[in-house]
């Protein structure tokens, strides 16, 4: 393990450097990880939904491939990122299943319908809009809300890419909970 977590590192700062090359050797070590991840994020989601983890994971690759600049080289900012693209990816489905309700995609019948509303999670959409108002009124709060909800990041892995303490992590991660619930209306 010591050895692979070496090759991540390395191949990270050979894709940090402008190797795309690295991105399709980092991959596969990290794999279980990133399913994982996709795994948590479906969970969250309605029991209906469409994208499975798989297929979230390989969404959330080809758009990493498409990554022309990327900051930092370790484990927790690589996950970070690829936590926020699959966080896009959940959100830009969501948006785009609510727009085929209102009018466009396939009919189905009432009863399937209330079946499938039952939601397993908070709405996608409004946590997302919830989200980037939170990062407008305190950036560091929305970053840390992003790494740890949707990244799964420690808060002292927070607090080493954010370059803050844990107890400011820590403290900032309640506020943010505080007024991402009361945005929610939970």
């Amino acid at each position: 393990m010591l050895q692979q977590s070496g090759d991540v590192t390395q191949l990270l700062q050979s894709w940090t450097g402008g190797d795309k090359d690295a991105l399709g050797e980092l991959v596969p070590l990290v794999y279980r990880e990133l399913r994982r991840l996709a795994a948590g994020y479906i969970r969250r989601e309605r029991s209906d939904h469409t994208l499975q983890p798989t297929a979230l994971v390989h969404e959330a690759y080809l758009r990493l491939v498409d990554q022309t600049h990327v900051q930092g080289a370790n484990r927790a900012q690589f996950f970070a990122i690829a936590a926020n693209l699959m966080r896009q990816i959940l959100v830009n489905h969501a948006i785009h299943r609510k727009a085929a309700k209102r009018g466009g995609g396939n009919k189905i019948p009432l009863s399937e319908s209330m079946d499938a509303a039952q939601p397993r999670g908070p709405d996608l959409v409004a946590l997302d809009d919830a989200l980037k108002m939170l990062t407008a009124r305190d950036p560091r709060q929305g970053r840390i809300v992003e790494l740890r909800f949707f990244g799964g990041l420690t808060e002292a892995e927070i607090a080493d890419i954010l370059g803050v303490s844990v107890v400011t992590v820590k403290r900032d991660w309640r506020i943010a909970k505080a007024v991402l619930s009361r945005e929610l209306g939970a």
